[in-house]
């Protein structure tokens, strides 16, 4: 009897330890947290390092070689989106200069799912480039897919390098095509080209949105948005930009951000804002949302320099035909339009207007944005800005809260934890750590650029990758301290993502899974 007592009382226990281990560890659907885009994560347990490990001589990563790592991916060559972890399976975009499949060859953009626990390739979907003939320079030579896609329910959401809308079965053709969309040899290939017949290792279609041909959307270098799940309704941003020349916006009539029906891909509303005629350059912020004052907003960052806050729809007053998100307020991002109000957009290489380029990502009633200049185009300008949420109207002058102007141009969205900010600039190489209420400085660290992703704060830690191959792990805290710099085979151009126990570091060439 007493045996028995004790083998329950040690089950019970081992229960307990179990459910204790696992009480932060979820997936993680999509680029951020949801709605805010903030980039923390309760995960727990988390490495404060790992050895990447050593080239075979087939090239591919030697596992014998790697510590406190799980497993390796093989990804393209060019990587800038960031892992989503959701229902056992891995999704990343990259391109395609790897090529797992020998009928798709060339330069084309692929998203790639694997097994979570093992990192088996499971699928791809693989979409040739939009071609110059067509639009040129909308998908920018060997970038691949950069949208990190959303997924909910057996179902990804992803912006593709085409400019297209996708929703796709998780599952890949392995479960067979499910439909209605069965055309999925047709994206395969050039335009020019005899469609291919999907195998199961390729993806499966449910329906396709292409928002040039039914929207004018005209994409400059990439089509890149991270797409904000609410309900029924997706909220994308379009990518709508200037011409090759940088001289003028291709149609400036089309919308910037646009809102969809999660089960049909049908166009429900599209945004009014007068965007179109002042982008600078491209556009590549993605929407955020958060209830402000008793009313639900949406976020979106702008090729205009402006951040807009928008009502979020409500499901239930949606008409037959699409309508219009209404604004409730804008804040001009320019330094100097806290003095003159506006400041007209420059359609140059070397344009000295502001855009937004990162997430807006909101916290308490705030926003923490990175207005900058044109990042790519190794203009230095830019600067982190604080923004109170619950004004109506132009807000340009009055909603301010505190600025940080050594931030330089930046692509990244911000980290705000316990009274933290955490931002990264792109060409400068610095990792700031700011208070959130004031803006005050409290460190900053060269980490080595070009640096175009996010810092990830979890488990009192805080994990950057780098352009200049390197991986960063800080201590989360008012005080500098770096417990680990390691030295990557590749660079990074992504976002670290934590899910379920395990932290995923995306090289150009590779996808880790680093945990015990």
């Amino acid at each position: 009897m007493k045996q028995n007592i004790a083998r329950l009382t040690w089950f019970i226990i081992l229960l307990l330890l179990v459910s204790v281990g696992n009480a932060s560890a979820e997936d993680r659907t999509q680029w951020g947290q949801p709605f805010s885009r903030n980039m923390v994560s309760d995960e727990t347990r988390l490495p404060d390092g790992f050895n990447p490990g050593e080239r075979g001589a087939d090239g591919e990563i030697d596992p014998s070689t790697t510590e406190n790592v799980k497993w390796v991916a093989r990804l393209g060559n060019t990587t800038y989106g960031s892992p989503t972890v959701a229902g056992g399976k891995v999704f990343l975009g990259t391109n395609n200069q790897d090529p797992r499949d020998p009928r798709c060859e060339g330069d084309r953009g692929v998203l790639m799912c694997f097994d979570e626990k093992t990192g088996e390739f499971l699928w791809q979907l693989v979409v040739p480039r939009i071609p110059d003939e067509r639009i040129k320079w909308a998908d920018w030579r060997l970038c691949g897919i950069s949208s990190t896609p959303t997924v909910e329910n057996g179902r990804v959401y992803l912006v593709a390098n085409s400019c297209e809308v996708m929703c796709l079965d998780a599952d890949g053709m392995a479960d067979g095509n499910d439909g209605p969309y069965r055309d999925e040899g047709r994206h395969m290939v050039l335009e020019d080209e005899a469609p291919l017949t999907p195998g199961e290792k390729d993806a499966d279609i449910l329906w396709v949105l292409d928002m040039t041909d039914e929207l004018g959307a005209r994409p400059h270098n990439a089509s890149n948005c991270s797409i904000l799940l609410d309900g029924d309704l997706l909220y994308v941003c379009t990518s709508n930009g200037v011409d090759w020349t940088h001289k003028f916006v291709i149609n400036p009539q089309a919308p910037n951000l646009i809102v969809l029906d999660k089960n049909t891909g049908r166009l429900v509303a599209r945004d009014d804002f007068g965007t179109g005629p002042n982008i600078t350059h491209g556009q590549w912020s993605s929407p955020s949302a958060a209830e402000v004052g008793g009313k639900r907003l949406g976020f979106f960052g702008a090729g205009d320099g402006y951040l807009y806050a928008f009502e979020m729809l409500d499901p239930k007053q949606l008409g037959s035909e699409p309508g219009r998100l209404k604004n409730v307020w804008k804040f001009h991002g320019h330094p100097m339009s806290q003095t003159q109000g506006y400041v007209p957009p420059d359609h140059q290489h070397d344009s000295t207007s502001f855009q937004v380029t990162a997430m807006p990502v909101f916290h308490e009633n705030r926003l923490y944005v990175p207005f900058t200049q044109e990042p790519f185009h190794r203009m230095q300008e830019g600067w982190l800005v604080c923004v109170d949420a619950t004004g109506t109207g132009d807000v340009t002058r009055s909603a301010k809260v505190w600025s940080f102007d050594k931030l330089g141009s930046s692509s990244s969205t911000v980290a705000v934890a316990d009274g933290l900010v955490y931002a990264v600039d792109f060409l400068g190489g610095k990792l700031h750590c700011l208070d959130a209420d004031t803006g005050e400085s409290y460190w900053e660290q060269d980490v080595g650029q070009p640096t175009c992703g996010s810092p990830l704060v979890a488990d009192g830690k805080v994990y950057l990758g780098t352009g200049k191959e390197l991986f960063w792990v800080f201590a989360h805290g008012k005080e500098l301290k770096v417990i680990n710099r390691i030295h990557m085979l590749n660079r990074i151009n992504s976002t670290p993502t934590a899910a379920n126990g395990v932290l995923y570091v995306a090289t150009d060439r590779h996808l880790y899974a680093v945990g015990k």
